[in-house]
């Protein structure tokens, strides 16, 4: 599935950090890790520091999938306020999904300054009404996300005005938050993994897999044989392809990075993250270099050809709306690009095994937390394949 087109920024500044080999050969290993984005660099990355012996191979050049797409703002807000999650899968469930992204960022930012990755960032997120009659909701959300513990404010129309410099009725000013380089991050976690024994094959198409008694054969194009212990599918929103049940819509979402912004300070106060109310939601974050990111203007999934076609008319509306937040800020496009990701009706990721694939293990995090449910499927994955109970598996699983 062809899942970006336009120009995606992190490939044009990083361009290829690293080069994989092709798989050649029949192989041999504990565990065969398909997928080589963000999910699967950080399930790799946990396998190989517990010591599991382990494959990566991914059909593209590693991270040109939805990885290299990613606007990589990181939340431990879920696509669904916490306010209607509680009420949709109770609020035990729904409180501790999103302390789990959360923790998840905290998980992050020590990753990041043990590989001495310097382009991970802590910030604060403020979610703002997008209309006055969403003040209800945002009352709602900031009340429950206190219940929670989360380090929230409420803030009214003066406030956003006074500390941000643009209008909204209302919103939640949240302490936990942060941005990241995606695509950057996962060549990083793998280059780390590739040290202590990961071997990676990139350019390496899975065309079919045998389910044995007590292992797992896969074949690729060229004919070479991977034989496993374990998978864990970490290919995202590809999944449709593996798996015959309906868990996930596709959604095509748009986005721009703007030309460096030459003002003495950052465009807006503390550099925070931005997102509204609306549906679909308008996000937006700021890079090191003072260039605006802003994404949106989602669109339901049909096919590529489609999806392409609207770049420039949602790039011309994402203008429009940054217009409307900073009509003093004159905003000028770049590069602009589109990627395919996937919603679930609960806002959850799916994580664990599924019983119509034996010895599998999936790692699939959708939605617009795809960075921090990586972390969570790690984590869960890594335990399962070592036998351990996890806690939080039964939350993500195929059977909820």
């Amino acid at each position: 599935m062809n899942l970006t087109s336009g120009y995606p920024y992190w490939l044009i500044n990083s361009g290829l950090p690293n080069k994989f080999e092709k798989l050649y050969q029949d192989v041999k290993t504990d565990v065969v890790i398909l997928g080589g984005g963000i999910s699967g660099a950080l399930t790799s990355y946990y396998l190989i520091n517990s010591g599991i012996d382990c494959i990566l191979v991914d059909a593209r050049t590693i991270g040109l999938g939805s990885t290299c797409a990613s606007t990589s703002l990181l939340q431990y807000e879920l696509d669904t306020p916490l306010c209607k999650l509680s009420k949709q899968i109770g609020f035990k469930k729904a409180a501790r999904s999103y302390k789990l992204c959360s923790e998840s960022i905290d998980t992050l930012n020590d990753i990041s300054n043990k590989l001495k990755f310097k382009e991970f960032e802590k910030n604060n997120s403020l979610f703002y009404a997008a209309y006055k009659k969403h003040d209800e909701l945002i009352h709602e959300e900031y009340l429950i996300r206190k219940k929670c513990g989360f380090q929230v404010e409420h803030l009214i129309e003066n406030d956003i005005e006074k500390g941000y410099g643009f209008s909204a009725s209302s919103a939640i000013l949240s302490e936990q938050g942060g941005t990241t380089d995606a695509y950057l991050f996962t060549h990083a976690l793998l280059k780390e993994s590739e040290k202590k024994g990961l071997r990676i094959y990139d350019r390496t198409n899975i065309t079919e897999i045998e389910y044995k008694k007590r292992s797992v054969k896969l074949r690729t194009e060229n004919n070479c044989n991977i034989t496993a212990k374990k998978i864990v599918n970490a290919t995202g929103f590809e999944i449709t392809e593996f798996i015959n049940k309906k868990i996930v819509k596709l959604i095509s979402t748009y986005a721009l990075i703007s030309e460096n912004i030459k003002t003495p300070s950052p465009v807006w106060n503390d550099k925070i993250l931005i997102w509204n109310t609306d549906d679909p939601y308008l996000y937006l974050r700021l890079t090191k270099d003072n260039r605006v990111i802003i994404g949106g203007r989602d669109e339901d999934f049909s096919n590529a050809v489609k999806r392409d076609k609207l770049i420039k008319k949602k790039s011309t509306q994402l203008v429009k709306d940054f217009e409307k937040l900073f009509p003093e800020i004159e905003l000028l496009p770049e590069f602009r690009w589109t990627g395919t990701f996937g919603t679930t009706k609960d806002s959850l990721p799916y994580i664990g095994t599924y019983e119509k694939t034996p010895h599998t293990y999936y790692a699939l995090g959708f939605g617009g937390n795809g960075i921090t449910f990586s972390v969570i499927a790690a984590e869960i994955i890594c335990d399962l394949i070592k036998s351990k109970r996890n806690a939080n598996a039964e939350l993500f699983s195929f059977q909820r």
